[in-house]
This record gives structure tokens, sequence and C-alpha cells, in this order.
């Protein structure tokens, strides 16, 4: 009697655990979050798993450069053209564009053509022996089967194709990283915890959680305060959605475009604001000195 007493108990409390644990990934996130709230994982730990859970729906296309975007070298290009390329963007990996401007026909690194340079100078500039095999994926690429390839073929770099096979873009491996551990600095970064960064003549780097009055001060404008705090946030309420890196909207006659997002925010833009208009007294005073 007492051994099928037992048994029954057991049986209840196998099936009180499965009624009480999380039944699907809204109500695991669920138990993950009240688990940070308690303390018992701290803020990136929560938020990498997070990642890890999200990273699984997510498709190439969702985190790609798109094809705008991209840096790439020609095969015929001439040294100074290729160095200014490599110099001006500071990555390590650059698409080969094949003579058509169309196709890619290969991946150049940055170490290789620095290599070029050291072992060959004064030899004439051929980037062909540096040129290494591309990997294409489709767009529809499932994120975590594509970190999954990246590890083990050991490659950093694909490029992504559509459903036609023309070029929609690339991604890297530290893209799929970055939708899982958060945001890694780069080029891209703003420094030294400034919201805003200067990168050339009206031309800037913004963080999107910059506060819109402070935006507002920076660049004597008057962004609307009232409904949202951060600048990621109204830019995102002008598309509507979450945009994609490379995308950009014109508020107040004031480029923003998206340089680092991800499916939850927006982390950088570049901004880019309208040229100062010219002084009707100054316009004046130039044609008087022309004459």
């Amino acid at each position: 009697m007492s051994t099928v007493s037992k048994s029954g108990s057991g049986g209840w409390r196998r099936r009180l655990r499965t009624l009480t644990g999380p039944r699907d990934r809204d109500q695991l996130l669920d138990s993950l979050r009240e688990a940070q709230q308690h303390g018992l994982l701290d803020a990136d730990a929560y938020t990498m798993l997070e990642g890890v859970l999200q990273v699984a729906d997510l498709q190439a296309r969702d985190i790609m450069v798109p094809r705008d975007q991209m840096v790439c070298v020609r095969r015929d290009d001439p040294p100074p053209r290729v160095l200014s390329a490599v110099i001006d963007s500071g990555h390590s990996r650059y698409p080969v564009l094949q003579d058509d401007g169309e196709q890619i026909g290969g991946i150049l690194l940055a170490k290789d053509l620095l290599r070029l340079f050291a072992l060959a100078p004064g030899q004439p500039f051929d980037i062909a022996p540096c040129i290494r095999a591309a990997v294409f994926v489709p767009e529809t690429k499932r994120v975590n089967m594509l970190l999954k390839e990246f590890r083990l073929n050991r490659f950093h770099m694909a490029i992504v194709v559509d459903e036609y096979g023309g070029i929609a873009g690339l991604v890297t491996i530290e893209d799929v990283i970055e939708e899982i551990i958060g945001e890694i600095d780069d080029e891209y970064d703003v420094a030294d915890e400034a919201n805003i960064r200067s990168e050339g003549e009206r031309q800037y780097f913004v963080r999107g959680a910059t506060p819109i009055d402070e935006f507002n001060e920076f660049f004597a404008c008057t962004l609307p305060e009232d409904e949202f705090d951060t600048v990621a946030g109204l830019v995102s309420h002008q598309f509507g959605r979450m945009p994609r890196r490379g995308e950009s909207v014109t508020l107040e006659g004031i480029e923003f475009r998206v340089v680092r997002a991800d499916r939850r925010r927006i982390e950088t833009l570049r901004v880019v604001p309208p040229e100062p208009a010219v002084d009707d007294a100054d316009a004046a005073g130039s044609g008087v000195d022309s004459g």
C-alpha cells in the first residue's frame, strides 16, 4: 500500500513540475527575467541568454550589411584606390568585385595586402594572388546555423545572396556574435563615453541612447522632446518599426542613417546635418569682392 502511495506521490510531483515549468519560449524568457530581477542572473548574463534564444528566429538578411553599405574593392583597382578603401574603413576583409562590378570574385584580407606591399616593394601591383574564396549563403539562412558554419569551417565573412543569385549584402561572424552578447566596440563606436562624435565635415556618429535635448543643443535644432527621450526612440518611431542597418530617415533636414542596430534597439547612427544657409549679407559681400 505504501509503495503505491509513494509511486503516486512521485507521479504527482513530476506532473506538478511539468505544469509549473515554462512551456514555451516566452514563458522561459519570463522565468529568466524574474531570475535576473531576484539577483540570480546579472544583466549581462540575462542579455546573452535572451540573445541565444532569439537568434534562432533571425535570418541572414535580418543582420546583414546591405549591399549599398558594403566596402568593396575591384580586382583591377590601382594601389591608391585599394589603400584608400582599407584606410578609410578600417575593416579586415573586403569583397572583391569582378570586372563587371556585379559579381563577387573573392575576399581580400587587409593583412594579405600588407604582406604584398612589404614583401614585394617596387613590383607590379596585383591583388589576384591574395584573393581568397568567398562563401555565399542565401538571405533566408538561419543565423544560428550560420554561426555553426562559421565555427566549423573557420571563415569570418559570408556574402548574402537573394533568391535570384544577386548580391544582397554581407554578414560577418562578429555580426552574429553581437546578436548574442551585444555590441562589440569597433570603428563606429563613439569613444570616451561621448554621445556625439565628429567624423569629418558635416558627419557625426551619435549613440542611439543620446537624449534628444542634448542632441538639440549640440546641433542647434528643435527635434520634439515630448514623446521620446532618446534619438533612437524618435528615429524608430519615424520608421514605425525597428530599422535595419543602412536605412535612413531625414528629420528637420538632418539625415539619420542606422549604422548599428539589432531587433531590440538602435545602437549607433551616422548623422549628417544640413549645409548651413549662406547669409544674404555675406553673399552680397562676396559678390562685391569678386567684382
